[in-house]
């Protein structure tokens, strides 16, 4: 099936490629992304064999944009449950790509341990269908943040633009339902063995992805590593105090203690130094 899609001229935005096998999801897909202004072309896959071909074609802008060392499309939006190769599984592919493409993942009812997993292998947002404008927006922005941090701006946005939020969702599975938990509301991290459990304001939810892994992916963010169990926000920490077995710092207000290793003190003083003390 044959679809063209243009949601303008060559102004700068980005290109995404949407994938989704139903029809009716796709028309959904197609309207929110083109409503979108940071988007400028969307490429449309009735299946992930044909996301995968357009990706390897002739499309004259893809080509430049691969010999010129870019993703070859900015962001691919897809649908999780396909029928023969599943988003999942052209996940795996892409993530082989140099440089990848930015993961977005449209998620149904009952699809929690996949979207745990995609969230493994870089996803930056599980949309729950049906999808609405400003989920859908909110999305983008994710896609954004994503490129920028990685220096991979191709046609995307400028700075001049307005700045997009750069707060990631962690999937997590509640009773077969897929709960996002916003990066900005987790409070500290515990390793429990290859887990890693997110505490909240709310409570806490158990991950399946180590801590080494969120400790390398949210740095930027201004989380820093204490201890070998421990993840923390810096801005978050009220207090570093010297007690009789060493280091603690304090979260919020008395909110919680956790002990700082003794090799992660001097890091952790310098970092705090720099950032203007507690």
């Amino acid at each position: 099936m044959q679809l063209t899609v243009s949601t303008s001229s060559n102004t700068p935005g980005l290109v995404v490629l949407a994938v989704d096998d139903e029809k009716d999801g796709m028309d959904l897909l197609l309207e929110r992304l083109d409503a979108n202004r940071y988007v400028r072309r969307v490429l449309p896959a009735f299946d992930a064999t044909e996301a995968l071909r357009q990706l390897g074609g002739d499309d004259p802008e893809l080509n430049a944009r691969r010999n010129s060392g870019l993703p070859i499309v900015d962001a691919v939006f897809s649908d999780l449950k396909m029928p023969g190769l599943t988003g999942m599984e052209m996940a795996k592919v892409l993530a082989g790509f140099k440089p990848s493409p930015v993961l977005v993942f449209i998620t149904g009812h009952g699809e929690g341990n996949d979207a745990v997993e995609a969230f493994e292998l870089g996803a930056v947002d599980f949309i729950p269908k049906p999808c609405d404008q400003n989920r859908m927006d909110r999305a983008v922005q994710r896609v954004i943040s994503k490129l920028r941090g990685d220096g991979l701006v191709g046609q995307a946005p400028t700075a001049a633009g307005p700045e997009p939020g750069d707060d990631e969702v962690i999937p997590v599975e509640l009773a077969g339902n897929t709960k996002l938990i916003p990066r900005s509301s987790v409070r500290w991290v515990e390793a429990q063995g290859d887990y890693a459990r997110l505490f909240t304001s709310e409570g806490s939810h158990l991950v399946r992805i180590p801590l080494a892994q969120l400790e390398e992916r949210w740095e930027k963010a201004g989380f820093v590593r204490i201890h070998r169990s421990y993840l923390v926000p810096i801005n978050l920490i009220t207090e570093l105090q010297l007690g009789g077995n060493g280091y603690h710092v304090v979260i919020g207000d008395e909110e919680r203690k956790l002990p700082v290793s003794r090799r992660r003190t001097r890091e952790l003083k310098d970092r705090i130094t720099r950032r203007g003390g507690v």
